[in-house]
Formats: C-alpha cells, structure tokens, sequence
C-alpha cells in the first residue's frame, strides 16, 4: 500500500526499513515523554527484530517526505474487532511541520474506507500534553482515564481518546 499527501509518501513497512527506524527509536528514547511508555530498542538485531513483529501486525506504515526521501516517522493501527488503535512517533526533527497531522488524516481516511472501522482509539499519558493535543486537532475526544504503569515502579495517568470513522 502507498498514499501519497501534498508533502509526502505513506508506504507499508519493509524489513528493510530497519536502519531508519532504528533512528526513529533512539530519537524516541531520548524525549522527555519515553517515561510514558517502553523504550525502544537500539542494538541492530534487536531493531530488525521489532521491524519484523510490527510488519506482522499488518497496519504499519511508514512516512517520508516527497521531497528529500527521508523518513520522517511512522504510523501504525492495531486492530482490536472492528476498532482500530493509533500509535505514531515522529522524529523530533521532523516534528511541529504538520507531517504527523498530514500522515495521519490521510491514514485515518484510507483505513475507514479499506476496512470496516467502527472507530478509532488512542492512548497517551495526560502529561504529554503535545500528544493530547495533537489527537484532538484530529478530532478524537477524550473518553475515559486511568492509571498506568508499566515497570511496577513508575505509575501516570492515561487518558483514553477515541474517534469515529
């Protein structure tokens, strides 16, 4: 599958993708917002790997600007029935240019027109309040919290948003 947007290209992902997710993964392991969620691995094989499992899951794309080529971030829906949950992680590079909002509307357009979709979901920590912000500007509405904690030692709040096809 390939979308293309104004500014950029939407592809599924490959295994050779790995060396430029790996990228994406270590970016994310420096943001002040991994606390909220697992790290991500840095070592060669165990970000081949991780490519792998995501390619299985069936519904991860990756996203590249038209322009230079260059992989910005990715996007990814796991399927739960007919409900769809949203993950994403943009480079901090490439952040604040609108290309996760351009991704991501086109994604959720493309996945409510291929795939019977009853709605959409997202989680995210409350505090990341970019990521709270970002779902809303997509039209996802906060529906529920609760409390989470990942490590037995580090708990935060969640909150649950959720959008219709």
């Amino acid at each position: 599958m390939e979308l293309h947007t104004e500014r950029l290209a939407i592809r599924s992902l490959v295994e050779g993708d790995w060396p430029e997710m790996r990228e994406i993964f270590l970016d994310f392991n420096r943001s002040p917002y991994v606390r909220y969620d697992r790290p991500l691995p840095t070592g060669d094989e165990e970000s081949k790997a991780l490519v792998r499992q995501f390619m299985d899951g069936g519904y991860f794309f990756i996203v590249r600007t038209l322009e230079e080529g260059q992989m910005v971030g990715y996007v990814c829906f796991h399927r739960e029935g007919e409900d769809y949950d949203l993950g994403y992680c943009f480079h901090s590079a490439h952040q604040r240019k609108g290309y996760a909002r351009e991704s991501v509307s086109a994604l959720l357009s493309f996945m409510a027109q291929t795939y019977p979709v009853a709605r959409f979901m997202a989680g995210t920590a409350l505090d990341n309040t970019p990521s709270c912000e970002f779902l809303k500007k997509l039209g996802f509405t906060l529906v529920s919290t609760q409390q989470v904690c990942f490590d037995g030692s580090f708990s935060f709040q969640g909150g649950n948003f959720e959008r219709k096809p």
